[in-house]
Formats: structure tokens, C-alpha cells, sequence
């Protein structure tokens, strides 16, 4: 009876947050007169910078955009390749004490400009040439502060086909987004700093990344912080204007994920907690044939539908929720022993 409930729950909210959701789309894109800054952290991604720049460059409707890049110490041909570009090029600097790598890297990118709007993108997203425009014109429509569009997530291998729909599918089928919208809570705040754009004084009356120095979650606990300081913002739908392939290997893949499972659910308490939820809505139902298992196939094919990712995989749930849970458990045991490294850094 707890497995039906689970899984009625997970449909229930999927489908209301696939017929609800906020979307960045193509449509109603407005030309943006005010200053726009593009910050883009690049550690060791030599096979990333031509896609991103030249993606980040050709953007459109954008009367005052500037880019700027910081190159975070690579050990490849990353800081070259940048200087090929006609871009504002950054040189990362030593550590601070407490701070992360990729968080000390966007609070320096964030300084280094005075845009109004400040659009954080990783190196592996592509930008349609709308893309940027299009979600500060929906931004600006909500009365947003800030606005994560959530881009395609692209699998090449068949580990990532597995586990990169179950990131879009975690959040459309656990947390009412229009609802959290009005009643705006830390713990039902969804970002993704592939792409997440936030007004200027907003950001830095909250207190920008120097708030959150040594948070390995920097996107979501930026979002969490923006929540808590009383401004307004949320995930939208952003398949249709932006795209991103996060790993290219297995092994990245698992480093990936490792480096912050751990903390993705906010202490031990809570990742005993996700894992009864995944257990009861992705593997106990399929021990047998019923209506559980139906709720969350339709739940996973909604969801794999609106992100635009290949609905063949709901499928295949068991087995993708079998492999999060080893990767929670890896993560969980690396972060007690202090062997979780990302890039070349140690993650504490």
C-alpha cells in the first residue's frame, strides 16, 4: 500500500508540472537593452571551448552583452584556446581557504563586470542564439529575480542514458513547482547552474557566492539563498534553447556524481530518507506487476517527453534507480574517507 502511494504521488505531480511548468522557449523573445555579463568557469576544458564560446558569442537580442572567461588553472590547452576568442579572459587565482574551485571562479567571474544580468554557464552547454534573451524576457515577465532554464540533458553512453534523465525526472516528479513558486521554501527550490541567470543587485545583496564558499551544490544552495533573502525565481523548462552534455566517460560520469551525492540531500537523515523513496518507487515496484509500476513508467515517459529526452528509457527504470543508489553509497563512502576528488581537487 506504501509503494501505491509513493508512485501516485510521483504521477500526480509529473503530470501537473509537465502541464504547468514554467518553459524558455522561442516564442515572445524580446530584444534586452540592458548590460548582460556571460560568465563562464573553464578548468581543464580544451575540448569544450570552441562549442562554448562560439555558442555564448553568437547570441542575439542582446543590445549590451559582454563575455567573460576564467580559465581555473587548467593543465591543458584550455587558457590558449580562450585567447583564440574575442573575449574578456580571466586567470584564476589561488584558493582561498574553505572556498571550492568552481565557486571561487564564478565569484571572481561575477566581479570582473557590471552587467544588470549575470548569466553563469558552464562550458559544456550550447546556447541556442535566443537562448539567453529568451529567459530574461520570461524572467522579467514572472517578476523573477532569477531563473534557471533547465537545458536537454544529451547521453551518448548507454550509463548515461540510464542516469542523466533521472535529474529532471527527481524534481518533476517529487516538488509542485508552481506551488513552491508561491509559497517559496528553501528545501522546494530546484536550479541548475549549467545555465542560471540572476539580476546584479540581487545577487549581491544576497551575498553571491562569497555566501557559499565550500557548498559542492553551489547552483541549488545559490537559488536557496536568493529564496531565503526574499527574492523570487525558480527552474523553467530550457530543452528548447539550451543543451548539455555533462560526461563523456563512464568514469567521469561516476566522479561526477560522487563529488556531491553525498550532500544532495541534505545530511544523512535526508539520504536515508531519498533512499526508502527510490527503493519504494523504483525498485519495489517492480517486483511484482501492478499499478505502482504503471504510475511511475507513465510518470518517467512524461518526464523524459518534456525534457526532450529518449522516453525508451522509462523502461529501464529499475536498473537506472539500482545504479543511483551504488552512486549514493560511493559517494557516501568516499566523502567519510576524504577520497572524493574532482578535477584534480580534493572535495571536502
Amino acid at each position: 500500500m506504501l509503494e501505491f502511494w509513493f508512485c501516485a504521488i510521483a504521477l500526480i505531480i509529473t503530470v501537473v508540472n509537465v502541464i504547468n511548468m514554467r518553459v524558455v522557449g522561442l516564442k515572445g523573445v524580446t530584444t534586452i537593452g540592458e548590460s548582460v555579463d556571460v560568465l563562464i568557469p573553464m578548468r581543464d576544458e580544451e575540448d569544450n571551448v570552441g562549442g562554448s564560446l562560439k555558442s555564448a558569442l553568437n547570441s542575439e537580442l542582446l543590445e549590451a552583452s559582454s563575455v567573460y572567461v576564467l580559465d581555473d588553472g587548467s593543465t591543458d590547452q584550455t587558457a590558449k584556446l580562450i585567447s583564440e576568442f574575442k573575449v574578456n579572459k580571466l586567470t584564476g587565482t589561488e584558493l582561498p581557504a574553505g572556498w571550492l574551485g568552481k565557486v571561487w571562479a564564478c565569484h571572481n567571474l561575477s566581479k570582473a563586470g557590471s552587467g544588470k544580468y549575470l548569466v553563469f554557464l558552464d562550458a559544456d552547454v550550447r546556447l541556442h542564439p535566443y537562448a539567453i534573451a529568451s529567459a530574461i524576457t520570461r524572467m522579467n515577465k514572472f517578476g523573477w529575480d532569477f531563473i534557471s532554464p533547465y537545458p536537454k540533458q544529451i547521453a551518448g553512453s548507454f550509463l548515461e542514458k540510464l542516469i542523466q534523465p533521472l535529474l529532471q525526472w527527481s524534481w518533476l516528479a517529487s516538488v509542485p513547482l508552481r506551488l513552491a513558486e508561491k509559497f517559496p521554501k528553501r528545501s522546494m527550490t530546484i536550479a541548475n547552474g549549467q545555465f542560471f541567470i540572476v539580476k546584479r543587485n540581487a545577487y549581491e545583496e544576497a551575498g553571491g557566492h562569497a555566501a557559499i564558499p565550500g557548498e559542492v551544490l553551489d547552483d541549488l544552495e545559490l537559488a536557496r539563498l536568493l529564496i531565503s533573502k526574499g527574492f523570487k525565481g525558480g527552474v523553467a523548462d530550457g530543452s528548447a534553447v539550451a543543451s548539455c552534455r555533462m560526461y563523456k566517460t563512464n568514469s567521469q560520469l561516476i566522479d561526477g556524481y560522487t563529488k556531491s551525492l553525498w550532500k544532495a540531500f541534505g545530511g544523512q537523515f535526508g539520504t536515508v530518507v531519498a533512499i526508502i523513496l527510490l527503493f519504494f518507487t523504483g525498485i519495489s515496484p517492480y517486483l511484482g506487476i501492478g499499478a505502482p509500476a504503471t504510475f511511475i513508467f507513465l510518470s518517467r515517459f512524461l518526464a523524459a517527453i518534456k525534457t526532450r529526452s529518449n522516453p525508451a528509457y522509462a523502461f529501464l527504470h529499475p536498473i537506472s534507480i539500482v545504479i543511483l543508489l551504488y552512486l549514493i553509497t560511493l559517494s557516501s563512502i568516499r566523502k567519510s574517507r576524504g577520497t572524493l576528488i574532482w578535477r584534480g581537487r580534493t572535495v571536502s
